[in-house]
């Protein structure tokens, strides 16, 4: 299914854990977050590589990238030069793109956070990345970018909470996630009204808990051995 601009819309109002309840990998680690918990992004990848000081191809994807992407950086295991600051920032907004996911450090810290483009990152570093063309890197390959596979164009989500790979089939769970944020609504809204959330309506824990299940499978062999 394409990508549009209503679906983006769609997405901006569901939490990532909302589609990450659906999935069992996909998901970036936890030290990747946004530079202001406010931030919200969500777009197809477009992938940049560069394990260097040379930040040549971050500048590259900036020209070429579709408006609307999401610039998903991977860093290998470099931590010390930061490739994304202020003026990174306002370039890649003004661009088009819809935010900047890395897996290394940033800058310019204090701007970064007053500024409304999303800027994802692992922490924050004085030293900056140079422009020199010595070390191109690579754009629009698959990726690893904390720690799970990112290729060109998968649809990229994250807030405060982290950031998700959306499975490429999304629209199942984009619809799944629909209904969850619903049903978060109308218990907030219970709540509100002094209702009582004290256990969950869908299946009894204690009972689960309290189950036996190894007893019952044993007795099920056991009865079935009566009819050998």
């Amino acid at each position: 299914m394409e990508f549009t601009e209503e679906i983006r819309q769609r997405f901006m109002k569901v939490s990532p854990a909302n589609i990450g309840h659906q999935i069992t990998g996909g998901f970036m680690k936890m030290e990747i977050k946004p530079v202001a918990d406010e931030m919200k992004v969500c777009g197809p990848a477009y992938t940049i590589q560069g394990f260097e000081r040379d930040s040549t191809s971050l500048y590259y994807a900036m020209q070429k990238a579709p408006k609307g992407s999401v610039l998903v950086i991977d860093r290998g295991t470099e931590t010390t030069y930061a490739w994304v600051g202020e003026f990174v920032a306002i370039m890649a907004q003004q661009c088009g793109m819809a935010g900047i996911i890395i897996d290394g450090p940033a800058t310019d810290k204090l701007a970064l956070k007053k500024g409304n483009f999303p800027v994802f990152c692992t922490g924050f570093s004085p030293i900056t990345s140079m422009v020199t063309g010595t070390s191109k890197g690579a754009v629009q390959i698959p990726i690893s970018c904390g720690g799970t596979v990112v290729k060109p164009g998968d649809i990229i989500l994250g807030d405060a909470d982290g950031v998700i790979v959306v499975p490429e089939d999304f629209l199942p769970y984009l619809e799944t996630a629909e209904k969850k944020e619903a049903v978060e609504i109308a218990r907030r809204e219970f709540l509100a009204n002094g209702g009582i959330y004290n256990k969950r309506p869908d299946f009894d824990v204690v009972k689960l808990f309290e189950y036996d299940m190894d007893k019952n499978i044993q007795n099920i062999k056991n009865n079935e051995c009566k009819y050998d």
